[in-house]
């Protein structure tokens, strides 16, 4: 519970802060003797606000949880 309350947490955190993130793909590549040629294409992934907030509450919840769980028994 612990793992998944912290990475909800940094999802949470990277939708609310950057509102998504870009990553790099390579579509094509080209050898043509010894030179190579490749096409990157960017992609990005964007994270509603509201969906940032809600990771953000729920992980912290779990972590909440897991944390006083501990404690009881």
């Amino acid at each position: 519970m612990k793992t998944i309350g912290m990475l909800l947490i940094v999802i949470g955190l990277v939708g609310v802060g950057w509102g998504g993130f870009t990553y790099v793909k390579d579509r094509d590549t080209a050898h043509l003797g010894p030179v190579s040629v490749t096409v990157e294409q960017r992609d990005r992934v964007s994270i509603p606000p509201l969906a940032g907030v809600a990771a953000l509450f729920v992980g912290g919840l779990l972590l909440f949880r897991s944390r006083h769980r501990g404690l009881v028994r």
